[in-house]
């Protein structure tokens, strides 16, 4: 008699890899590299300009289609005043999504400074992490890297997939590139501004800003997630998006019960499953895409 399938017995598996390797006291690095080899993601680093990012994939040529993972701001802040040492996640999200999809070939691609050992590079200093952490030259380290991969094989398309705001520069990567198909993000900080307003903290002058470029966007196939209990991201922050890029490519989905750091790779295959396309203009109402600055 079968009492699971393979998703139920994947998702055991991880659940027992996390309980076993907080019960050691593994460090973060160590426990997702063991998780992703499980899962059969293989590592890598790769320099790119400023800096070295951490990378784990699973290729399986010839490559026509690479699905790219981009992780959130992981632990960029001990308190609302204090960065922490080392931003490296304590809950891997974007990594997790990528071992949660089927896919036969998935990149993931770590930011700035996360899984980079202690100590950290002389280059990894607080304000990559914090206040610099969407500027130029750091959107610049992650297209590097991306290229990179990406040349191994000649004429392969790109769908990119951000979480939190690994949203932020996914999008902002699809609007450099001219080989990415469409874009996808899970509860992605698409106003980098607003969301700043939102919860009273110091602008980022340095930020560069997706929902500035959303025009750019407007063509592309494109799908946002949020949680319909994520108080960090709000839904109304895709909304804006939308309102911005326009409606004919870009949907947005709010996951009832979902909040920001909730176990987002249990019900990803099934996102995945949602078609993305272009269709009519479609309106939408006002009310639904203003959201309030000012209270969380």
């Amino acid at each position: 008699m079968r009492l699971f399938n393979k998703p139920v017995i994947t998702w055991l598996l991880i659940g027992m890899l996390f309980f076993l390797s907080g019960c050691v006291g593994q460090d973060p690095f160590a426990r997702d590299s063991t998780l992703a080899k499980k899962m059969g993601l293989n590592g890598e680093n790769l320099q790119a300009g400023r800096f070295t990012l951490a990378a784990w994939q699973r290729i399986a040529p010839p490559v026509t289609l690479l699905r790219v993972y981009i992780e959130g701001d992981g632990f960029a802040w001990k308190s609302r005043s204090r960065p922490s040492d080392d931003p490296t996640p304590h809950n891997p999200v974007g990594l997790m999504l990528a071992m949660a999809d089927p896919s036969d070939n998935v990149l993931y691609l770590a930011r700035p400074c996360q899984f980079a050992g202690v100590p950290l590079p002389t280059a990894c200093t607080p304000a990559w992490w914090t206040d610099k952490r969407f500027s130029a030259l750091v959107i610049e380290s992650m297209n590097n890297a991306l290229s990179q991969v990406v040349q191994r094989y000649p004429g392969a398309k790109i769908e990119l997939v951000g979480y939190s705001g690994g949203g932020n520069i996914a999008a902002l990567l699809a609007a450099q590139r001219t080989d990415v198909q469409s874009l996808r993000t899970v509860a992605g900080n698409l106003d980098v501004a607003y969301i700043n307003t939102l919860h009273r903290v110091s602008a980022m002058p340095d930020a560069v800003n997706a929902i500035n470029i959303a025009p750019k966007l407007a063509a592309m196939p494109q799908i946002h997630f949020s949680g319909g209990a994520d108080d960090t991201v709000p839904p109304a922050v895709a909304k804006r998006f939308q309102r911005a890029a326009g409606t004919r490519c870009v949907q947005v989905e709010t996951v009832p019960g979902m909040a920001h750091g909730s176990d987002w790779a249990a019900i990803w295959p099934r996102l995945l499953r949602k078609k993305i396309g272009c269709g009519p203009e479609r309106k939408i109402p006002v009310q639904n895409v203003q959201g309030s600055v000012g209270s969380n």
